[in-house]
C-alpha cells in the first residue's frame, strides 16, 4: 500500500510539472538595448510607403523562446492627414496574441491610439481589424511615447498614460 501511495505521489508531481512547464514558457520578457535593436526593423511598409521606425519610441517582448511582439512608432509625415490621425505605429507579432482579450493573429499590422480612449489595429491596406478601449495608468511616473512593461495580467503596451494588455495566446 506504501509502494503505491509513493506511485500515486510521483505521478501527481511529474503531472503538475508536465503543466508548469508551458505555462513558464510563456513568461513574457522586455527585450532592451542590442536585444531589441537587432529585432526592431528599420522602416515599416504601410498604405503603399515606407516609413522609418522612431528606435527610441519602439518596445520588443518575447513570450518563451521563440514567441514575438514587435512596437513602434514611425514617421508618418508622408501619409495623408487622415491616415495619419489613425496610423502612428506598427505591431509585428509571429504568434497569436490576444490585446485586451481580443484575438489577433500573427502578422504585421499598423496602429493608432485615440484621443477617446482606443487602440486601432488596421492591416496593411488600412482596414480596421480590432478596436479596443484603453485604461489610463494616473500613477505612471514617466510615461513615455511608446512602452511596454510587465504586469500581473500581462505586458502592458502604453501609449503617454495610456495602455493596452497584451497576453501570448
Amino acid at each position: 500500500m506504501k509502494i503505491f501511495r509513493r506511485c500515486l505521489m510521483l505521478a501527481a508531481i511529474l503531472f503538475m510539472f508536465a503543466f508548469a512547464v508551458p505555462v513558464l514558457a510563456q513568461d513574457a520578457v522586455i527585450l532592451t538595448g542590442t536585444e531589441l535593436t537587432r529585432t526592431m526593423p528599420p522602416g515599416f511598409y504601410f498604405q503603399g510607403l515606407s516609413a522609418p521606425t522612431q528606435m527610441r519610441n519602439s518596445a520588443a517582448v518575447k513570450f518563451g523562446t521563440k514567441r514575438y511582439v514587435l512596437a513602434g512608432l514611425v514617421d508618418t509625415s508622408g501619409y495623408a492627414a487622415e491616415l495619419r490621425s489613425k496610423y502612428e505605429g506598427f505591431l509585428i507579432t509571429d504568434s497569436p496574441i490576444k490585446i485586451n482579450g481580443t484575438a489577433l493573429p500573427p502578422g504585421a499590422y499598423g496602429f493608432g491610439f485615440s484621443n477617446d480612449g482606443k487602440l486601432t489595429v488596421l492591416d496593411l491596406t488600412a482596414t480596421e481589424v480590432l478596436s479596443v478601449s484603453t485604461t489610463k495608468d494616473n500613477d505612471l511616473k514617466r510615461p513615455r511615447p511608446l512602452m511596454m512593461t510587465k504586469s500581473s495580467d500581462g505586458v502592458r503596451l502604453y501609449n503617454g498614460k495610456d495602455y493596452v494588455v497584451i497576453t501570448a495566446n
